[in-house]
């Protein structure tokens, strides 16, 4: 039996550790899944720090497109770190325990990378609405110093809402149960878990993720929307293409993060949905950052000619 670890703190009681439930609890699959994992890590890894060393490697991708490209790598590879590690060792140990500390700490960087994902996949929106809508100027407005206040912005608001989130996880109390439904510290599991209130903590996210999906979503729209209204008034032909062009890879990889995150997160926190959002958290979490560099790898003709440059000065 797996017993509940306490330790006294005042006169408030929580857990010392936590037991990491996993993806599944049925050993027949332990060993499958693990080997299925470890190969989506290792792509995810090799793929995002592939692109990233190719950006920086090859002058011609030194662009405000490639340099958001760069941090969206950066930070597929950073949170892709936070949790896979212990999932996988979810697979092969009998029992996965991860101290309070750790916990919390796992939470506050997760969520810091994915918050800030969703900011810099903003960023990439405008970009493509400047680069498309008023190509004259881009190169003015899409300065270095503007995409570095861009980016630092995202990683900005990324740690402001992780602060936000963690510190009002932190506050709350654990004693009944020290079992998280799931392969990683998130929100809605440790709220299940908390015998104190978590009314705070539910507004709290509510309000927090709100921001983030509407100001996020707003931004994006808008500057697909002016950059279809600009399509449409292009001549056809090469125009049309090359707009799409620079475009589509982008509009995947929202669709795919966006898509998946709403299904993982935007649902009541009930023990049957927390298992569903289990399940749909593995294609946001683990999928879309080891699609991302190949999206952006095979839609991308200037990346296609960097691979190729990149390989005959490495083979000369």
């Amino acid at each position: 039996m797996l017993q509940v670890m306490k330790v006294t703190m005042g006169n408030d009681s929580s857990v010392s550790e936590f037991i990491l439930m996993g993806l599944t609890d049925q050993p027949e699959l332990q060993l499958p899944l693990f080997v299925l994992f470890l190969v989506n890590y290792t792509a995810t890894v090799m793929g995002n720090l592939s692109l990233m060393n190719l950006i920086c490697l090859n002058s011609n991708l030194h662009t405000p497109m490639y340099f958001f490209i760069f941090n969206l790598s950066f930070i597929d590879f950073c949170y892709s770190l936070v949790f896979t590690p212990k999932m996988l060792m979810s697979f092969v140990l009998e029992k996965n325990t991860i101290s309070f500390r750790g916990c919390m700490s796992q939470l506050f960087f997760f969520l810091f990378f994915v918050n800030s994902e969703s900011y810099v996949l903003t960023a990439m929106a405008y970009d493509r609405y400047v680069a498309i809508c008023q190509p004259l100027q881009y190169t003015t407005v899409m300065s270095p110093n503007f995409c570095c206040l861009l980016m630092f912005g995202s990683y900005l608001m990324g740690f402001a809402g992780a602060m936000i989130h963690t510190g009002f996880i932190i506050r709350l109390n654990f004693c009944d149960s020290n079992i998280i439904n799931h392969y990683m510290c998130d929100i809605f599991p440790l709220l299940q878990l908390s015998c104190s209130s978590t009314y705070v903590n539910e507004c709290v996210s509510s309000a927090v993720v709100g921001t983030i999906i509407i100001l996020s979503s707003f931004i994006i729209l808008v500057s697909y929307a002016m950059i279809l209204f600009n399509i449409i008034h292009m001549s056809p032909g090469k125009g049309w293409s090359k707009a799409l062009g620079t475009c589509g890879s982008h509009i995947i990889t929202v669709s795919l993060f966006y898509g998946s995150g709403l299904l993982a997160y935007v649902k009541p926190s009930s023990t049957k949905t927390v298992g569903q959002g289990k399940i749909f958290s593995v294609f946001y979490t683990l999928v879309v950052p080891m699609l991302n560099p190949l999206i952006y790898s095979l839609r991308n003709k200037d990346v296609k000619l960097a691979v190729k440059r990149t390989w005959k000065k490495l083979t000369s």
